[in-house]
């Protein structure tokens, strides 16, 4: 089936501001990488199973970027046909990006966007053929902040919800994640675009997802490489030692090479992580 675009908001964006000056891109590098920035309209691209192939599970697939720009090819769209393959319906959110220019609050405007995809699948469920039991989240890089700040903030809302929908992700996953606000392995660069450049050690710790687990934390697959010179390894540590301390179900994978943003493909080993991944599903029967 081909992918379906879908606003997040049928009406007002909250939290937004007009800047006419201010355009949309969606360009490919000479690297091959789809870009996007300057987002001002949020929407889903829904990729489903043909019919009668789907297992009623959905995940939200967050582009990672550092919060400047959504790679929105190989940490979007080719792993969402990589779940469809998996009967999976992929959800990958183009969320907005922190931008005074764009946003009255730019801190909570990419977990506004978050919280309104859990939100409208919930709602949408029954057409959308998903259960809303199984619903999840993943994200690479800063998109795999934003999942962890999605699984770990769910029961403080920064939307409106006034119909008490469910904004708890059944399953995270993070790829590469950033995380940690500790200064010896923080990505400086995604706090600093998503709280500005001024921000203090305790706004840092409000949005430091392994600090903010709980017993009802999803259950989480994390993968990371442990020679990625561009957000440490340390961070996915940091996220699976904080489960397994609140005895959340999680798996770790750790490769002992492949960087930083390789997506779908390590190329440095033959081993997927899109196989072991597709194994904890089956596992927690999740499909």
């Amino acid at each position: 089936m081909e992918p379906q675009i879908v606003k997040l908001y049928e009406t007002t964006i909250p939290n937004s501001k007009l800047d006419i000056s201010v355009k949309e891109k969606s360009e490919v590098g000479a690297d091959g990488i789809l870009r996007i920035s300057n987002v001002i309209e949020p929407t889903l691209t829904v990729f489903q199973p043909e019919n009668g192939k789907g297992n009623g599970t959905a995940v939200i697939i967050c582009p990672g970027g550092g919060y400047s720009i959504l790679a929105a090819g190989h940490e979007g769209a080719d792993v969402a046909k990589e779940f469809v393959k998996m009967g999976v319906t992929a959800f990958v959110l183009k969320y907005r990006l922190p931008d005074a220019r764009l946003q009255l609050n730019p801190a909570i405007a990419p977990l506004q966007d978050a919280q309104r995809a859990i939100q409208l699948i919930r709602e949408r469920a029954s057409e959308l053929n998903i259960d809303p039991k199984k619903i999840g989240i993943l994200g690479f890089s800063a998109g795999g902040h934003l999942a962890s700040i999605a699984g770990t903030k769910f029961g403080k809302p920064v939307i409106e919800n006034s119909n008490q929908i469910s904004l708890r992700p059944d399953f995270m996953v993070l790829i590469y994640p950033v995380i940690s606000s500790d200064t010896a392995i923080y990505h400086g660069g995604s706090f600093e675009k998503l709280l500005g450049v001024a921000n203090t050690a305790e706004k840092r710790l409000e949005y430091s997802g392994d600090k903010h687990i709980s017993k009802n934390t999803p259950p989480t697959f994390l993968v990371h490489a442990s020679d990625d010179g561009g957000v440490s390894s340390l961070n996915s540590v940091a996220f699976y030692e904080a489960l397994l301390k609140n005895k959340v179900p999680a798996e770790l994978h750790l490769y002992q090479h492949g960087g930083h943003g390789f997506g779908l493909i390590n190329p440095t080993t033959s081993d997927l992580w899109m196989d072991r991944l597709r194994n904890w599903l089956k596992t927690n029967k999740w499909i």
